[in-house]
């Protein structure tokens, strides 16, 4: 008996089979969405809003390319470690420490961090230090001997205190906690606190369950900030004010310096999905539901897109931007 005829042999379930195994093959993969992590933030944060924002966006939701997972994390300098070991493909991470990263300039930290590129920018991030009103503690320097919250271990907040802190020479002298914002504001109303220091955007929930239950006084780190001459020493922060009325009790200007707050993506994430990502982020209907999560996000717009960005832009994002005229030759950011 020939092939030929064993073929034609075949029971008719067989062929059936094989046809039905072959467009399996061949169709699964057309189905199949990408996973995707973004890695946010501590509870009560930003970064997490963030995160979460984007995960339950439903034109997200609802792709057919991807899915993303919003992941919770200590924040900032951890965000970059994981997108740049590809462990989130995406993340929020301030300016400063991607460019310190990139530059093998963290603090302890001389390994470069070459595989995050910048998105977007997201919002401005201020340094907030928390104390009760009447307390004396006018300036950081006032500080010394008392116990202050610093932000959890990992986190932005938490780095960029120490950078601040070391710059007034007061790092070693404080009895440091690290513990996250809403921790830090519960220890704060239990008088475990003398002060807790905060990095994110205003109005900050923890402040808000802070003033709740202590009368509470902000202090102005901009005098500080000026005075030592930190903005010469790190030219990737500049100075704003916390508007008078922002919390219960504080009534007036507070000046203060921030960082900016970028939107990452490892470089390995495919430049389509972070283009396409951006043009359904980036639309009227896309920004009124950042800006509905939360009032920070009424910073994200078209116009302040590439602001504070001074490290590389993902070829995804920078695809994006050219074609809404916000990167060009003569608008550049660092290659």
């Amino acid at each position: 008996m020939t092939n030929q005829e064993e073929n034609n042999m075949k029971p008719a379930s067989f062929l059936t089979a094989t046809v039905v195994a072959a467009s399996m093959t061949f169709t699964a993969p057309a189905f199949a969405k990408k996973n995707l992590v973004f890695s946010g933030g501590p509870a009560g944060g930003t970064f997490q809003v963030v995160a979460n924002a984007v995960q339950v966006y439903d034109p997200i939701k609802n792709s057919d390319k991807y899915r993303v997972r919003a992941q919770s994390s200590a924040g900032s300098v951890e965000n970059l470690r994981k997108v740049n070991s590809g462990k989130a493909d995406f993340g929020v991470v301030y300016s400063g420490h991607v460019f310190l990263g990139r530059n093998g300039k963290l603090k302890n930290d001389t390994r470069k961090y070459e595989d995050v590129m910048a998105v977007s920018f997201l919002y401005g991030a201020p340094a907030q230090l928390v104390v009760r009103k009447g307390s004396g503690i006018n300036s950081v320097k006032d500080l010394v001997g008392k116990k202050v919250g610093v932000g959890n271990a990992g986190s932005g907040a938490f780095a960029n205190c120490e950078l601040f802190f070391t710059h007034m020479g007061i790092w070693d002298k404080i009895e440091r906690n690290a513990l996250g914002y809403n921790d830090a504001a519960q220890a704060f109303g239990n008088n475990q606190l003398d002060a807790f220091w905060l990095f994110t955007a205003f109005p900050s929930g923890a402040v808000i369950m802070a003033a709740q239950t202590n009368d509470i006084d902000l202090v102005d780190l901009g005098k500080d900030a000026t005075d030592s001459g930190f903005y010469e020493t790190y030219p990737y922060f500049s100075k704003l004010s916390i508007p008078a009325g922002t919390y219960k009790g504080v009534d007036k200007v507070t000046p203060s310096f921030q960082d900016s707050a970028l939107w990452v993506a490892n470089k390995d994430v495919p430049a389509d999905v972070v283009y396409d990502m951006l043009n359904t982020i980036y639309t009227d209907e896309g920004l009124a539901h950042m800006k509905a999560q939360k009032k920070t996000f009424k910073e994200m717009s078209i116009e302040s897109g590439i602001n504070g960005i001074v490290t590389p832009l993902h070829p995804g994002a920078e695809k994006f931007w050219k074609e809404k005229g916000i990167f060009s030759s003569s608008n550049p950011v660092p290659r």
